[in-house]
């Protein structure tokens, strides 16, 4: 069965002319009639091409300032209109109406304008009318009409043209439908969230672009997609193709490292800091960052806050790793990270991130704030007669701001600006903390004077005992439960001060 069918009609209005001359001109030497609009209109006779203005087809003209000019029966009617029903036939004729066998939008840039910090009205007039009902029109009756709704498409248009000589098959007109009613629900979303922001109606809607194909998910006989514009945030200097465990590990290592404006090396795997640390330059913050977890850091995620610097990169290329991030690099440094062919280097380009997160949950999605809570000094309240020092409060600031970004159930040793060990992802707060202890005594740490930082609270008294034990002197946690008071009776007794921030940091 031959399905080809031959354009002979195009309706085209849009935003953006940018490579729209050779589809014009392609038209044009196949005969096509065009119909066109305002400033499309006057691009298409710059060209020397015959164009028909829609108003001349409608016998009505473009009205309220541009905004009614294709919302007319002779343009919907010739673009719905089912060429094998003999009743949509003969209404055709008796109004003389054409069939448009093609048409071409591109609409006006909504999210674009929204992110100029245009004014609302401005806003408001970028919000296509006309195109949007065209696109949808002429989707909806893909068996007669192709429809091609962005500038993302021209380039395709273009070459079926060439290639079928003027003519779609029926898959082509339904795979541009699709992508026509993907174009129409994005820019549909991307206006209810903009009107949703003064109203947060509980609804969930997203709609991100583009997308990326990764390697594989979180294993390799999973498919895995991210999408999402990561140009925006990072530039890839070098390396291979960022993979889906890689995002999982950098989105953590960027909100960690968001916390700190002191020079700072971070080394995470997993998800979670096996390493990192606050110095007065970077060469020394990375060597204090590795030595947390010199294991676990082969193969891990680095990331500083800092310009990467020659003496640096040199330390840091003794060991394997998957990607580095900052927001620059001296170029002999670079020299150096380059070495690996395989090393992922990126620069930061930006901080902005959304203020809510959601991920898919059974049949559903599960919707929150992002936890934005960052603690300083005067957050802290001393239940303790003893009070911190400066040092131990400025080492309990640094613990809870990595506590913060670790897997629950999570405890966080440090010392001095300096990750000592962390206990993540336990069943129990005890057990997270032993292993935090086992941990930093197999790599040597002196725990005598460290700080412990305590993602939610202590039901019981057992977990300041412990860390009594093992030579902490001060404690930073939430606070909240009903037997707070056994911890810092024990505190009292032993001659440990404490503090609450009053906030949970649960991460899951």
């Amino acid at each position: 069965m031959n399905d080809l069918k031959r354009i002979k009609s195009a309706l085209i209005s849009v935003y953006d002319k940018a490579d729209l001359e050779p589809i014009i001109q392609k038209l044009n030497e196949l005969n096509v009639t065009i119909y066109s609009t305002g400033g499309t209109q006057k691009f298409i006779e710059k060209l020397g091409v015959p164009v028909t203005a829609v108003e001349n087809l409608t016998e009505y003209p473009s009205i309220l300032g541009g905004r009614v000019k294709t919302l007319h029966p002779k343009v919907f009617g010739g673009i719905l209109a089912r060429r094998d029903n003999i009743d949509d036939k003969k209404e055709l004729n008796k109004y003389t109406i054409p069939t448009i066998d093609l048409v071409i939008v591109d609409l006006y840039p909504f999210e674009q304008t929204v992110a100029s910090g245009a004014t609302e009205q401005e806003i408001i007039e970028k919000i296509d009318i006309g195109g949007i009902a065209l696109i949808r029109a002429t989707a909806k009756n893909f068996k007669d009409t192709l429809i091609v709704p962005s500038k993302n498409q021209y380039q395709e248009l273009l070459t079926l043209l060439e290639k079928n000589n003027g003519e779609s098959s029926i898959r082509d007109r339904k795979e541009f439908a699709l992508k026509a009613f993907d174009v129409s629900s994005h820019y549909d979303t991307a206006i209810f969230n903009y009107f949703n922001q003064d109203f947060n109606l509980p609804v969930f809607k997203q709609s991100i672009t583009p997308f990326n194909e990764l390697r594989y998910g979180e294993n390799p006989h999973q498919k895995g997609f991210f999408f999402g514009d990561l140009k925006k945030i990072f530039e890839q200097l070098h390396g291979k193709q960022i993979s889906y465990n890689n995002l999982l590990d950098i989105e953590s290592a960027v909100q960690l490292m968001s916390e700190f404006e002191e020079t700072t090396f971070a080394i995470l795997k997993h998800n979670n800091a096996c390493g990192i640390a606050s110095r007065n330059n970077l060469s020394d913050a990375w060597k204090d960052a590795l030595s947390g977890d010199p294991v676990s850091a082969f193969g891990g995620i680095l990331i500083t806050n800092k310009a990467v610097d020659k003496t640096t990169a040199e330390e840091i290329n003794k060991i394997f790793f998957e990607v580095i991030i900052a927001p620059s690099y001296h170029k002999d440094a670079l020299e150096i990270l380059k070495q690996k062919k395989n090393r992922i280097i990126l620069i930061q380009k930006s901080n902005s991130f959304p203020k809510v997160q959601f991920r898919s949950m059974l049949n559903g999605a599960l919707v929150q704030d992002k936890d934005l809570k960052t603690e300083h000094r005067n957050d802290l309240t001393t239940v303790t007669k003893k009070s911190p020092s400066d040092k131990e409060v400025e080492d309990l600031l640094f613990a809870n701001k990595v506590v913060k970004h670790s897997k629950s159930n999570t405890i966080v040793l440090a010392k001095n600006k300096q990750l000592c060990a962390s206990g993540v992802g336990q069943t129990s707060r005890v057990d997270a903390l032993k292993q935090a202890i086992e941990k930093a005594k197999n790599f040597k740490f002196d725990l005598k004077g460290a700080v412990m930082a305590s993602d939610a609270f202590f039901p019981f008294a057992d977990s300041v005992e412990i860390a009594h034990s093992a030579g902490i002197t001060s404690v930073i946690q939430p606070g909240g439960s009903v037997r707070d008071h056994e911890s810092i009776d024990f505190c009292n007794k032993h001659n440990l001060s404490m503090v609450f921030t009053g906030t949970r940091h649960f991460k899951h």
